[in-house]
């Protein structure tokens, strides 16, 4: 008998690429929860919290995470939680890998179907199966744009002052390495006492398109990780296009927390995490690049190769998303797991997600500025601006020791798992803001948020 034939019966193509329907079945969930079709009964998410349809619901999706329950865990901004059958298929691929690395072809034939896993993908995402890379994650995405375009000397990158490192490291790699130059836009910043609108941010960046010529690219957060504010992107893009100027979106919160249509957006790139909103695995993201990058060609018709493919072992492909996927042997797992949690997301709704994760974010900006009515609240509670983030601070802006010591307590004393942070207000600031961050995601309810301001009103008396 030869090596082929000692393996188990189970193990075939269609188990590697498609884990998510058996596992559910597994885990006990039932085949019409996430079915494609939805039984009718699971009603969408309503503010009526009595409908005994909308608890069940969401309490059949709770059941689905693995999470500690000694502990309400609300920093999925950091990093999510795999669901039960995404990390039961991750497990079982893993081993599989590990147990026949020299046949996986002869198992189960031209392993390991990239191009099944991104036209699984696309949809979700409002995209073309070819204009979509599964990556590592959204430093990765941001650094192979970036690290890609072909700057000069005198090119302008237009940003924010409240930008990740992700980007904020491979941009000034490129005002070190190519003379370009960065603009960062004055964010507006809610705290709680002003009124801010998403034409605020519109014209922030229009005045600064006007001001800075020879403007290139403009990198900017669609929901900001240090505040927590939601930055109308589709406005902004639609702007960028008027100035004939490409956008590339760090979406690393927005996957999986809000439903996506990147053509409706009418960005040029988009990258994002898998590990965080999307609860697939580590070392896991989705980049977008639209329609090949035709645009990008347009707009930089002055350049002979506007972007370079630096990272690839697979140059010679017909599209720039299928150069930019292969880099020899990849964690083909991983990358299933991501599928199998965006699908699940699919068979939920997206839509209907992204409602529940904003409403809850809601409840909880509007009981904490009920119940700590002089704290900063730098996430606006405005529909278009609000996400499933809530950041805030009940004492001196730059006291980042007393926020840490808040942020210890309240997870060894009531078991709420929160993360501190830092900005600065104005760009020109000398000194830090410090503030506490709130995730609020689909496997929370609105006991988990009541519970978590009630603690938070416990320890502020005991601090004050």
């Amino acid at each position: 008998m030869n090596n082929i034939d000692q393996g188990p019966k189970n193990l075939n193509r269609r188990k590697f690429l498609k884990s998510t329907a058996a596992s559910v079945a597994v885990v006990g969930l039932g085949g019409s929860v996430f079915a494609s079709e939805l039984d009718p009964d699971w009603l969408p998410y309503t503010h009526n919290t009595h409908n005994r349809h909308n608890r069940n619901f969401w309490n059949k999706v709770q059941k689905q995470f693995v999470l500690d329950k000694r502990t309400t865990y609300m920093n999925v901004g950091t990093t999510g939680s795999m669901p039960r059958h995404v990390l039961a298929g991750f497990n079982d691929n893993n081993k599989a890998v590990a147990k026949y690395p020299w046949d996986m072809d002869a198992r189960f034939g031209s392993w390991p179907y990239m191009s099944e896993m991104v036209a699984d993908v696309a949809p979700g995402f409002g995209a073309e199966a070819h204009e979509i890379v599964l990556s590592r994650n959204t430093t990765d995405g941001i650094c192979s744009i970036i690290n890609g375009l072909h700057f000069e000397e005198g090119d302008v990158i237009l940003t924010t002052h409240h930008e990740h490192m992700a980007s904020t490291t491979p941009m000034k790699i490129a005002k070190q390495r190519f003379g370009v130059k960065i603009v960062e836009v004055q964010l507006p910043v809610y705290t709680g006492f002003e009124t801010v609108t998403e034409e605020d941010y519109v014209e922030a960046f229009r005045t600064a398109l006007n001001q800075n010529p020879n403007v290139r690219l403009i990198v900017f957060s669609h929901i900001t990780y240090k505040t927590g504010t939601k930055l109308p992107a589709k406005r902004i893009c639609e702007l960028a296009t008027q100035y004939a100027v490409p956008t590339l979106v760090d979406g690393a919160h927005s996957i999986g927390m809000l439903d996506l249509d990147f053509h409706d957006m009418d960005c040029d790139f988009y990258a994002g995490s898998g590990h965080k909103w999307q609860c697939g695995p580590g070392a896991t993201g989705i980049l977008y690049v639209r329609d090949n990058a035709q645009r990008l060609n347009e707009y930089w018709s002055d350049r002979v190769n506007p972007l370079w493919i630096i990272n690839s072992s697979l140059s010679h492909a017909d599209y720039l998303c299928y150069q930019m996927q292969y880099i020899g042997n990849d964690n083909y797992p991983a990358k299933q797991a991501l599928v199998d949690s965006c699908k699940m997301w699919d068979d939920i709704g997206r839509a209907r997600i992204e409602k529940r994760v904003l409403d809850l974010s809601a409840l909880c900006k509007s009981l904490l500025a009920e119940a700590l009515p002089n704290a900063y609240l730098f996430s606006p509670n405005v529909d278009a601006l609000a996400s499933g983030l809530t950041t805030f601070n009940p004492f001196e802006l730059e006291d980042d020791e007393r926020l840490t010591e808040f942020r210890d307590r309240l997870r060894n004393h009531y078991g709420y798992i929160i993360r501190t942070t830092n900005f600065k207000l104005y760009k020109e600031d000398t000194a830090n803001t410090y503030a506490l961050r709130i995730s609020t995601h689909l496997f929370h309810d609105e006991k988990d948020v009541r519970g978590l301001v009630n603690a938070i009103k416990k320890l502020y008396k005991r601090m004050a």
